[in-house]
């Protein structure tokens, strides 16, 4: 299952798995650029044939294109009956969950300043990116640890910013120093049932939502300066190594960055 998989790392991430072999679960909030990313991984055009699969919840739409092993599943991570329809119609389809990658995640507004920062934005952010990763990680912990045979893998998307903050990020980064919480409580909860849990943290991959940092992004310094980036396809392919390797071994934290991007002299 990859949570987040209509856009940027998460699609990156998905197409990987789709393209090794796996069958994958894709979450997201638009029905459509799910569509799309199991269609890009199957190498077939935008737009191509779906299968429906059934689903108790109405509310959940889940389909996927039939030349990929691919389970596409409406879902807001920051609601509980949404997550709980995801896996319910993973179980339907899969029969099990080997592997979840919890992505799903936004910046929020940023370069607001903390006594300008909205609470309904910090709101928003905590309700995506640590909210909506734990209630993923429950479920997955739950049926992981519930089914025959028993274990799984738990991969958790943190960031650089798990690390160091960027100026005015406070929402963005107290949710990623938290998932690195949750990953290591994970990881010790997990061991009893064979469930593994690590975290990659990620530096100025290529996305849309990175583009800014190309032409320039505010510094510690107060200046603005351009930075590098990397191919969002290293990460995927990073991810893939940890996902694959037996139970008996986990990467607990990795990261992957761009080579000159400044995070190692930051501030």
């Amino acid at each position: 299952m990859v949570t987040g998989a209509g856009s940027g790392i998460g699609r990156s991430v998905a197409v990987e798995l789709l393209r090794a072999g796996w069958s994958v679960a894709l979450a997201g909030r638009r029905k459509e650029t799910l569509e799309e990313t199991a269609a890009i991984a199957a190498g077939v055009s935008e737009g191509a044939a779906v299968r429906p699969v059934p689903h108790a919840e109405e509310s959940t739409e889940v389909n996927a294109p039939a030349e990929t092993d691919a389970l596409c599943v409406r879902t807001d991570v920051s609601r509980p009956e949404d997550v709980a329809a995801l896996f319910s119609a993973v179980r339907d389809r899969f029969g099990r969950l080997d592997l979840l990658f919890n992505n799903a995640g936004t910046f929020g507004p940023g370069g607001v300043p903390v006594d300008e920062l909205e609470y309904d934005a910090w709101r928003h952010v905590v309700d995506t990116n640590l909210n909506g990763a734990f209630l993923c990680a429950q479920a997955a912990f739950r049926q992981m640890k519930e089914q025959d045979p028993q274990g799984g893998r738990i991969i958790n998307n943190g960031s650089i910013s798990a690390h160091v903050p960027r100026p005015h990020s406070i929402a963005y980064t107290a949710t990623k120093h938290a998932l690195t919480g949750l990953t290591k409580s994970l990881s010790l909860d997990g061991r009893p049932y064979r469930i593994a849990c690590g975290q990659i943290d990620i530096g100025n991959a290529a996305t849309d939502m990175t583009e800014r940092m190309r032409t320039g992004i505010l510094q510690a310094n107060g200046e603005l300066a351009p930075e590098p980036v990397m191919d969002v396809s290293d990460v995927a392919r990073t991810v893939r190594h940890m996902a694959e390797l037996p139970l008996e071994a986990n990467v607990q934290f990795a990261t992957v960055l761009a080579t000159n991007m400044p995070f190692v002299g930051r501030g």
